[in-house]
């Protein structure tokens, strides 16, 4: 059944979902450990929770479960125990199924690590460098599902970065189990600020990876070991990041639990409103976004290439010409999102097209649409807050997918609505 959107006039307060990418890091981690984790603000989306079912699958076990925290018992001999499934499920997680590759190749015996839906479709040629770690690696022609067997071994490596740093987080954080020191050569990295949480959160947990300042030369040190940790997650700026722009166009919305000094990549939606001419104020981890006059804006999404579509909601309402550039990954994600947004934001009478390279949108009135999101979350909140502020209604289909990420997505936009 779709989702309505009304055109819709927003004022409310919202607490940011917390952050996947940082509460999947926290679970591959809590796994390696030898005591008990407490991961506070934890997120159950859909990611989250396949993060959750591997690492009980390795042997994980989880203690206790709640809106406030969760606390998990670490398995640091996994490699040397017996695994309860030889297929493990990764749901729609490209994180998932890249980080755990290196992971799983710690193992002396055979894993197989599949997909579902959209993740089957998603590139994961990179973890096939594992050969070169002494690993057994097979994919489908480079996608799902990837069979592997280890164990993996330390060394000088160098890999290609410019698909995702999901891989490299994998290596990261399996390397310093491995006998010796390892260094790992990257180049063309992309989003190196998900490369710095994973080298914080590392920390937290007890390990050190020295890196140099241009993060393309990583130093790890051998036989170190992960202690149990208690950390609390961030906010996630990536599903927050829609909610800003909803009070950007269509009135008032002050989201709560965001570190504004994250390290994630998304944190960068701050910059876009403010070129946008959004109204922004800042008080602790309160940010309230204020609809005011917007003009068009560029940026370079290279690193931060989940910030698109939520930025492509917001220039559907500016006025002139944004360009956004640095977008060629987006074709890779969990849809075509390229395709996709200029499919789905056509439909809804908005010009928006490629042009060397690069995304440009022309603000402009909105008309009547049904939507496909094409089973993407991102393309169906963009599409959503994007209509709140049209003269007339469009209708989200499968609307469920927003669970992959953002499981209140829904609820959160309707707290806020104030019907015109």
């Amino acid at each position: 059944m779709g989702k309505l959107i009304r055109p819709s006039k927003v004022n409310g307060i919202v607490s940011a979902p917390s952050s996947k990418s940082a509460m999947i890091r926290a679970v591959a981690l809590s796994l390696l450990t030898d005591g008990i984790t407490t991961i506070k603000n934890p997120s159950y989306c859909n990611d989250s929770l396949s993060a959750l079912d591997i690492a009980c699958a390795l042997g994980a076990r989880i203690l206790e479960k709640n809106t406030e925290y969760i606390k998990i018992a670490g398995n640091q001999h996994f490699s040397k125990m017996p695994v309860k499934d030889f297929i493990l499920n990764c749901g729609e997680s490209g994180l998932c199924i890249r980080m755990f590759s290196p992971i799983v190749g710690l193992l002396d015996r055979e894993i197989t690590l599949k997909g579902e839906g959209t993740l089957s479709q998603r590139p994961v040629n990179m973890v096939e460098d594992l050969k070169r770690l002494g690993a057994y690696c097979v994919t489908n022609n480079g996608f799902p599902p990837v069979t592997i067997k280890g164990p993996i071994s330390s060394g000088r490596y160098k890999i290609n970065g410019s698909e995702s740093s999901q891989f490299l987080t994998g290596l990261m954080i399996a390397l310093p189990l491995c006998s010796g020191d390892s260094e790992i050569y990257v180049f063309d990295l992309k989003s190196k600020p998900y490369v710095k949480m994973t080298l914080e959160m590392m920390k937290i947990f007890g390990v050190d990876c020295s890196f140099n300042e241009t993060l393309d030369r990583f130093f790890i040190k051998g036989d170190q070991r992960y202690r149990p940790a208690e950390c609390i997650l961030e906010g996630d700026w990536s599903g927050a990041a829609f909610m800003l722009v909803a009070g950007a166009i269509a009135g008032s919305i002050t989201v709560t639990g965001l570190n504004i000094h994250s390290r994630q990549a998304d944190r960068i939606i701050l910059d876009v409103l403010e070129m946008a001419g959004a109204s922004i104020n800042v008080e602790a981890d309160r940010i309230t976004v204020t609809k005011h006059h917007l003009r068009a804006f560029e940026l370079d999404a290279e690193d931060c290439p989940d910030v698109v579509p939520p930025a492509v909601a917001l220039a559907a309402h500016c006025k002139g010409k944004t360009i956004l550039s640095g977008i060629e990954r987006l074709r890779i994600k969990e849809s075509n999102r390229l395709d996709a947004l200029i499919k789905e934001f056509s439909k809804m009478g908005i010009k928006i097209y490629m042009e060397k390279e690069r995304l440009v949108i022309e603000g402009g009135r909105l008309k009547g649409a049904v939507i496909d999101p094409h089973n993407d979350h991102r393309i169906a909140m963009s599409c959503a807050v994007c209509g709140l502020a049209g003269e007339v209604d469009i209708v989200i289909e499968n609307p469920e997918c927003v669970a992959k990420s953002y499981p209140l997505f829904f609820q959160h936009l309707e707290q806020c609505l104030e019907e015109r």
